[in-house]
């Protein structure tokens, strides 16, 4: 009798234990961590507006008058563009932006001394800042 109460209690028990199908938070590889892709993704964002923002400013920028040209008549325009330099300002202005919050959500998920913080990320809001303080002062 007793062997057969014990043996109803075992069955009990195994349809009491959920199966645990996810892993370990801690053995998770970077790679797979959603946080990590997304911040990738931004990162990778914020460096296309840098460089959209840079085919920008070509178009944006006064054109450069030789001496031959002056010599023979040719114009150049001498100013900015202002439309290429609003939209330059809005990319650099939204490049500094993701950037920024790229660089807080890395500070606040790297944990592990093994994890790199990300000096690309540090560059890019340093030029997106550096370009957008020249472009003021220009204005």
């Amino acid at each position: 009798m007793q062997n057969k109460s014990k043996k109803s209690d075992d069955v009990q028990h195994m349809h009491l234990k959920m199966p645990d199908f996810r892993r370990e938070r801690r053995k998770k590889l970077r790679s797979e961590d959603v946080v990590y892709q997304i911040a990738v993704g931004l990162n990778i964002l914020a460096w296309t507006l840098l460089l959209s923002a840079l085919v920008v400013f070509h178009y944006a920028r006064p054109e450069f008058i030789t001496g031959l040209q002056n010599y023979w008549g040719i114009e150049g325009r001498e100013v900015w563009r202002q439309e290429q330099l609003n939209w330059l300002t809005i990319l650099l202005e939204t490049s500094l932006l993701v950037s920024f919050f790229t660089l807080i959500v890395r500070a606040r998920r790297n944990r592990r001394k093994a994890d790199h913080y990300g000096i690309n990320l540090l560059a890019l809001f340093i030029l997106s800042l550096i370009s957008l303080a020249t472009i003021y002062t220009i204005i």
